[in-house]
């Protein structure tokens, strides 16, 4: 098969030149006659292969590579690249609930498929992957199916707004029979009821596996703060650490009623309590009343999604950091995170820094870690990398 040329003008690809996968809409000088989310191939100035992807007029990244290599893309290929990315997941981490595809991270651009346990939730955001959606879905399931997994439902949460920057509509719904979308898992030892229909994302954040597991060790007879709880999830691992005591904030009351059935889905009401507050509200007044405790934890949404807006967000960082570390016991710990790719490390670092100086506190660095691996970071991709995770001891100044 043949798929039309688009080439790009002299001096641009630079960023395909450095490994990455996108070719931007001012980037491209001419091509041949394309169905818009159809796969072309493109060159550079000098007629040279830069790979095949799919172009898509509506969105400012106009082409999507997934391969470098003159090759066709038809089922045997995507199911080879399924294979490759779930014999990734075997050997890397626990598959009972996992991200099977992260996007550019395993190829599959604009593609994110989790499983927890027997159904699979898929999130598609680029026009030329959503016209092979059912096909990867009906691969992977095959694939699945091959090591006596089989799958009982499949949910779409494909209703972020970036689609509507590709031309397309949000929608989320049952891809084939309907089932109940309150689906139980286990992770780290933790139950939890994840709503694929209504949760945050797909429902439930699978990057902070190894993260929640890093503080069950710590927790031990301490009382914990679990600041932006969602659904319980590092409140819960420190009840699981055997913790004194353990509040939970979130400001999302549908959040706080989640996280309460996983609560008692776990026994641990008698030691994990939850409360429905703005956390900027709430650390001032804790602060105001002396409030102390063993172990705070801050797990933000994220701040900033684009360029623009990294000012405001390093300014909410370090004012919930400062304000985190001056709820901590002296010699207690805090552990700290960001989940936008837009505030890469050096800045996170820095931020932390100057609220540690702000809370006139010493950190002493105990770990430092990122996404759980089954959220794979692509060096040449830097869009891949996006969590940053902290635990530091918080001491007084001396």
């Amino acid at each position: 098969m043949t798929y039309p040329t688009v080439k790009l003008k002299k001096g641009e690809g630079r960023t395909l030149y450095g490994g990455g996968y996108w070719v931007y809409d001012n980037e491209i000088e001419s091509a041949e006659a394309y169905e818009n989310g159809g796969l072309v191939r493109v060159v550079d100035a000098r007629d040279h292969l830069m790979g095949i992807g799919f172009i898509n007029d509506a969105s400012k990244i106009r082409i999507r590579l997934m391969t470098r290599k003159e090759e066709v893309i038809d089922e045997a290929f995507l199911e080879q690249r399924i294979r490759n990315a779930w014999q990734y997941r075997k050997d890397t981490i626990d598959t009972s609930s996992c991200r099977v595809i992260f996007g550019e991270a395993d190829y599959f651009p604009g593609l994110v498929i989790d499983k927890f346990e027997d159904v699979l939730v898929v999130e598609s955001l680029a026009l030329g992957i959503d016209r092979m959606k059912i096909t990867i879905i009906e691969l992977l399931k095959k694939v699945l199916a091959e090591e006596g997994i089989h799958i009982r439902g499949v949910y779409e949460r494909s209703d972020a707004k970036v689609r509507l920057q590709e031309g397309m509509e949000r929608i989320k719904g049952f891809i084939g029979e309907p089932f109940d979308t309150q689906v139980q898992i286990i992770e780290n030892g933790v139950k939890y009821l994840v709503d694929v229909e209504n949760g945050q994302k797909t429902g439930f954040f699978l990057d902070q596996k190894n993260n929640r597991r890093d503080v069950q060790r710590i927790c031990k007879d301490k009382t914990v703060l679990d600041c932006f709880t969602h659904t319980g999830s590092f409140a819960l691992n420190a009840g699981l650490g055997k913790a004194k005591s353990v509040l939970g904030v979130d400001a999302s009351d549908v959040a706080i009623e989640q996280a309460r059935k996983n609560t008692e889905l776990n026994q641990l009401s008698d030691v994990v309590q939850f409360e429905c507050c703005d956390v900027f509200d709430l650390l001032p007044q804790l602060e105001k009343e002396g409030k102390k405790f063993d172990v705070v934890i801050l797990d933000p949404p994220a701040f900033t999604k684009s360029r623009n807006s990294i000012k405001n967000a390093v300014k909410g960082y370090r004012e919930i950091n400062m304000r985190g570390m001056k709820l901590v016991k002296n010699g207690g710990y805090l552990a700290t995170c960001s989940c936008s790719h837009f505030m890469n490390p050096e800045l996170f670092a820095k931020t932390i820094q100057q609220a540690a100086v702000s809370a006139k506190k010493t950190l002493r660095q105990v770990s430092f870690s990122t996404q759980a691996c089954d959220h794979p970071i692509i060096w040449n991709n830097g869009e891949s990398y996006y969590l940053k995770f902290y635990i530091f001891q918080v001491c007084e100044e001396r």
